[in-house]
């Protein structure tokens, strides 16, 4: 957060609307402070000397304060021993919560609101309130400014023993962490409130993923041609071995940890042959695509989605393990991001290329693919080298995708495979540009599209991920009256299909945005009932891949490091 003045005096905002009642104590509203000095816990904090402890050193004068730009921050204070909460008074610097829960647990898993709003308005929050637990959180929902959240003085009020609340609004089970910075199933980072799961408990739903997981593993994870690599094979691309797929397998396969004892192995496989296969053009990107002998072929350029998922991958790794060990991981992360930035990143359209290899002059300059606008990549991206650029680019990004939902399909938010002209009038090809008679269409490669912009939408809670997210949502829905077996392989921007049957690529991708969709619970039901029915087809990685990811964001299990 920059320096500004803060305020000089707070007054009492008094009760806001929305408190949550979760169970009866014995505690009253005269019981004593109990939350100073003890033991403190945030999502982020934004610097040194804001650190979460600050908020409970009894100073008006010290604060804690989360990173700029994100809704979704915590602080949790541990009380020591079970506690029968009464009051819970929050003294707001500047950057205040607009909407925000005061939340309870017993084991640090479980939560419980026994307080919402989202009327926030700064200043001193007084709350009475009743629950019981060790640990109470403050989880942020939505900024009430452009900064984070900060707080002078967070102070809790009640009495040792209580007994836990009888009834739950919130709940998360958290394995054991392992060790792990974020083991699956942890599900450390709540998603934007709202979000639909599939209908079932959080420990059935993360089986279901490990079983689609470790079936996944065993048809696509090989050690081949020796030298330490690990690879995701490719059966159904143009060559054994795609930049693509290994971007896949770097982000589950750090996602995975935790469900996974082998997952560093080949993770750190992976790595290595990241670093052995260098793009000819940038070598700080992967060089695209490699022939049965494990050796880089077609020139060796690199290409942007397999580069975007790969850096992310890193980021993910470095947050799971650290990055002290044979690698390290942000090191490596960052170099790629920069070289994303600088060979990937359309300079005078801040609009992603389609690879290293397209340069000026080009006809492919002015080309972008929409399956490669990975919003929320884009965050981690910016958090990772603190580049400003970064928040351009997915503005940049973002815009493109109101723009043409707009102008090109206002009644299904389709996006088109590919989009020429991105530096004057952006709009889908009329026809081939680059693969096919359908490169203006809804096919194989916009087909990711609601996944990757519903993932920015359920983790961020961005208004326009989400207005784009539900959009789409609203179309399919209704297309196919609710039966996921009526998804057809490719549409037209109108909505008109292209192609008779199913395939994973396309079905399990709207399962994102239905969970944007406060409505859509039967439907999201629907979708994941299939999914978990859909065997992995061996010989395509694509749609296996994108199905397990899914899975993986829908279940609450995706996070952006």
């Amino acid at each position: 957060m920059d320096r500004r003045s803060v305020w000089a005096a707070v007054s009492a905002a008094g009760l806001v609307a929305g408190l949550l009642v979760a169970g009866t104590t014995s505690a009253t509203a005269a019981d004593p402070l109990v939350s100073r000095g003890k033991a403190m816990t945030a999502s982020s904090v934004e610097g040194a000397g804001l650190e979460a402890a600050k908020a409970v050193d009894g100073s008006t004068t010290t604060r804690w304060a989360s990173l700029e730009g994100r809704d979704q921050e915590w602080i949790r204070v541990d009380l020591g021993t079970s506690h029968a909460i009464s009051r819970v008074r929050l003294n707001w610097e500047a950057a205040y919560g607009k909407g925000y829960r005061v939340q309870t647990s017993a084991d640090d898993s479980a939560w419980t609101d026994v307080f919402s709003t989202s009327t926030g308005d700064g200043g001193v929050d007084d709350l009475t309130v009743s629950g019981s637990g060790r640990y109470v959180r403050v989880l942020g929902t939505a900024r009430g400014t452009e900064w984070g959240y900060s707080l002078w003085e967070l102070e809790v009020y009640g009495v040792a023993g209580g007994t836990p609340p009888t009834t739950t609004t919130t709940t998360t089970t958290t394995p054991p962490s392992n060790g792990l910075g974020y083991a699956f199933g942890s599900r450390k980072t709540p998603y934007a409130s709202g979000v639909l799961r599939p209908s079932g408990s959080t420990s059935t739903l993360d089986a279901q993923v490990v079983d689609y997981y470790q079936r996944w593993k065993s048809a696509f994870v090989r050690q081949n041609c020796g030298n330490g690599w690990s690879q995701i094979i490719s059966p159904d691309a143009d060559h054994p071995y795609v930049a693509e797929a290994q971007g896949y397998g770097m982000v589950v396969v750090a996602t995975m940890a935790g469900a996974d004892p082998d997952a560093r192995r080949i993770f750190d496989g992976l790595v290595k042959w990241k670093i052995d296969h260098p793009s000819s053009i940038n070598p700080d990107l992967l060089a695209a695509e490699q022939d049965v002998n494990c050796r880089s072929v077609n020139g060796g350029d690199g290409a942007t989605d397999g580069d975007m998922d790969v850096a992310y991958g890193l980021l993910l790794a470095d947050r799971q393990w650290g990055s002290t060990g044979t690698y390290n991981y942000k090191q490596l992360a960052v170099r790629h991001i920069n070289a994303i930035k600088a060979s990937e990143v359309n300079p005078q359209t801040s609009l992603l290329k389609l690879g290293d290899w397209s340069s000026a002059g080009d006809q492919y300059y002015y080309l972008s693919r929409s399956s490669d606008w990975m919003v929320d990549h884009f965050r981690a991206f910016r958090k990772a080298t603190g580049d400003g650029a970064w928040d351009t680019i997915r503005t940049a990004h973002q815009n493109l995708i109101t723009t043409l939902q707009q102008n090109y399909a206002p009644g299904t938010g389709l996006l088109p495979d590919f989009v020429e002209n991105t530096n004057s009038s952006p709009r889908p090809p009329a026809g081939q540009v680059l693969e096919s008679a359908n490169d203006g269409k809804y096919y194989w490669n916009a087909c990711r599209v609601p996944w990757r912009i519903g993932a920015d939408a359920v983790t961020s809670g961005d208004s326009s991920s989400l207005t784009a997210a539900r959009k789409l949502n609203t179309w399919v829905k209704a297309k196919t009256g609710g039966n996921p077996n009526n998804i057809a392989i490719g549409y037209q921007l109108n909505g008109t299909q292209i192609s008779s049957g199913s395939a994973a690529a396309y079905f399990a991708p709207f399962a994102v945005v239905a969970a944007t969709d406060p409505g859509s619970q039967a439907w999201l039901d629907a979708l994941w009932s299939k999914m978990v029915q859909t065997p992995v087809d061996g010989g395509s990685y694509f749609s296996a891949s994108i199905q397990l990811q899914v899975m993986i964001t829908v279940t609450g299990n995706h996070w952006v490091p």
